[in-house]
């Protein structure tokens, strides 16, 4: 393999292949792996199979745009992402600590993208090719498409699109909203007459040179009809009244979660500093037969070989031999960002590209005869939620799973069927489930076939679950099932590994100061894990991460789905407590939890008892 199996990434390397012109620079904040699980990738790929001529510049110098003038104008537009995760969270931790590693960069290297690298690397096209179009897209740009909460700043700041200047936003997955973008500039339409696109969001100059925080503006001339029909609109909040007004900030957030439907969204508009933004419905979810297309794209599967001497890009080890068989999660966890990106409508990939896909790299050097994963979002998910949800759309007012609706479609047969099909290809030796599972979801399985195999076939030491808490009232606040549920699901997972004569481990996922939780929900889940004889060695601090339900709930202090009041952990030192109560054995913890639990009431837990979680203090000096 030599690097004219990928995209070409330098001025010198278009030469070497007689490209003299090109249509699209594509600017990343990840270093190139050329996997359909980046996204910056599979946007290059999906554009080249279009007959597009697409260079990619990865992780360019972002003090200047000297990188980018190398490579020349390109044609059309400049695509920029920051790459597969938000900029923000690639770089601190949840305390906004500067993290030291990497993995999206050559030899896990920190700092080669800068913080909020859509923005900077946008502004840096700007002054190297001023009246280039400018499309930004992935992760970053589409979790702060509208006004949004920022954890860093500790402060509402605008929609991205303001603060990077560019002409368009493509938010969640942007296959479909990218080529009809590019077959339209290349028939010569202007960037700024491109409004009508779905997944598509733009700014709008307003008539009124003040904006009137009373009323909306006159947008009726201004807001096209859309592929080929009309949008409905309704307005949000503006900028100005969400960062000033916190019940504001709420309402607007909900409003935007729940328009988020591609059978019934409508356009929703919002105005920032006399200027509107304008954010379109959602893509529709591509059908198995475009998700297939995607997925028999000409992928290497590889790091570019630029980076060999560089300690490659340790990204790619998790992924490389993993197949991602499904998009969209109605999950409704409200910490997670997927349902505002890849949406809550499941689309999948048929059983024959999956196999195509695996038997692609079984005779790839480095694989051992294992499957990493056959996953995605969430593993287990292979339809829509209920038929209904194809026709009207996702439910207002209701989750699917955190009380199980009784229309939701539980069968795991298909799963189950694509599993042995893969398992069966020649070279295989086992098949692995590493992404999420849901296990309330894998409970409801009318069949009971599922749960047993997965235990018997496809656990690799350990089955990673996110039950995330034990209190039920903090569940209820971040959209999970009650922790009964979970209760279950263990007590069958120790029989069923009883009954195949396994010791494979359960690793659960905790959250600690979650908004919703207070002292004596971190003590409960104290009691509980202590009550199993565990004790979690990492424990993740919530992280308000922009657009979910979640971080509205922390800096509002307000539930956006019943818009009551909610307690939120959101001091240093209230976080440090309950931190400190799910690792009570630490000797470090010792002087944090003694005192919590006296200020709490529940000295009980402190002595020799069985129930007790730490002894009291010593009286040798």
């Amino acid at each position: 393999m030599t690097e004219f199996d990928f995209l070409p990434v330098s001025r010198e390397d278009m030469l070497r292949r007689d490209m003299y012109y090109y249509d699209f620079l594509l600017i990343t904040g990840d270093a190139y792996v050329d996997h359909p699980s980046f996204g910056a990738s599979v946007i290059g790929r999906v554009l080249e199979s279009h007959g597009f001529r697409v260079a990619v510049l990865a992780q360019p110098l972002f003090h200047s745009p000297e990188q980018i003038l190398e490579m020349r104008r390109p044609r059309y537009a400049a695509l920029i992402s920051a790459g597969n995760l938000d900029s923000m969270v690639a770089h601190y931790t949840a305390s906004k600590r500067k993290r030291s590693d990497d993995y999206y960069s050559p030899g896990k290297k920190a700092g080669l993208r800068p913080d909020r690298a859509v923005t900077v690397y946008s502004k840096l096209v700007r002054e190297a090719f001023p009246d280039l179009p400018i499309i930004i897209g992935g992760l970053e740009a589409s979790l702060r498409r509208f006004a949004h909460y920022d954890y860093w700043d500790d402060k509402v700041r605008r929609s991205i699109l303001f603060d990077s200047t560019a002409d368009l936003l493509v938010y969640g997955m942007g296959e479909a909203a990218i080529t009809s973008i590019a077959k339209r500039l290349a028939a010569g339409e202007k960037i700024g007459d491109i409004t009508n696109v779905r997944g598509t969001g733009y700014v709008i100059v307003d008539c009124n040179k003040t904006p009137d925080p009373s009323g909306p503006p006159s947008l009726e001339k201004r807001v096209p009809p859309a592929d080929g029909g009309c949008f409905d609109k309704i307005e949000c909040a503006s900028y100005e009244k969400v960062a000033k007004d916190k019940r504001a900030y709420a309402e607007a957030t909900m409003l935007q979660h729940e328009e988020h439907d591609p059978i019934r969204g409508r356009t929703i508009t919002q105005r920032s500093e006399g200027k509107t933004l304008v954010i379109n419905p959602p893509q529709v979810p591509m059908t198995q037969e475009e998700l297939d297309k995607i997925y028999a794209l000409p992928f290497t599967r590889e790091v570019h070989p630029m980076y060999e001497n560089l300690g490659g890009v340790s990204a790619i080890d998790e992924v490389r031999f993993s197949v991602i068989h499904n998009r969209g999660c109605f999950g409704d966890c409200n910490y997670c960002a997927l349902a505002f990106h890849q949406g809550k409508m499941v689309a999948s990939r048929s059983h024959e590209s999956v196999v195509g896909e695996v038997r692609s790299f079984v005779n790839h050097p480095l694989f051992k005869g294992y499957v990493h994963d056959v996953g995605g979002p969430t593993a287990n998910f292979r339809r829509p939620a209920c038929k209904k949800q194809i026709k009207h759309g996702l439910c207002k007012d209701k989750s699917c799973l955190a009380e199980p609706c009784e229309n939701l479609d539980t069968d795991h047969k298909d799963y189950l069927k694509l599993l042995r099909k893969v398992a069966t290809i020649d070279g295989v030796k086992k098949v692995f489930v590493r992404s999420g599972i849901r296990f309330d979801f894998m409970m409801l399985d009318k069949s009971g076939e599922f749960f047993p195999e997965l235990v018997k076939n496809h656990i690799s030491g350990q089955l990673k679950v996110a039950p995330e808490h034990c209190s039920d009232n903090v569940l209820y606040y971040m959209g999970k099932p009650k922790n009964a549920v979970y209760e279950k699901f263990t007590e069958k997972y120790v029989k069923l590994n009883k009954r195949y004569e396994k010791n494979q481990f359960l690793v659960p996922y905790l959250i600690s100061s979650h908004p919703g939780s207070s002292i004596h929900d971190a003590i409960e889940l104290a009691e509980y894990l202590h009550s199993k004889g565990r004790q979690p060695e990492q424990v993740q601090d919530f992280y308000p991460t922009p657009g979910t339900l979640s971080t509205c709930m922390y800096y509002t202090g307000i539930d956006p789905r019943t818009m009551k009041s909610v307690h939120v952990p959101r001091t240093k030192s209230e976080k440090t407590i309950q931190r400190a109560l799910l690792q009570w054995k630490n000797p470090k913890n010792r002087p944090i939890v003694i005192k919590a639990l006296k200020d709490a009431g529940r000295e009980d837990l402190i002595g020799y008892g069985k129930k007790c979680l730490i002894r009291p203090k010593s009286n040798k000096v």
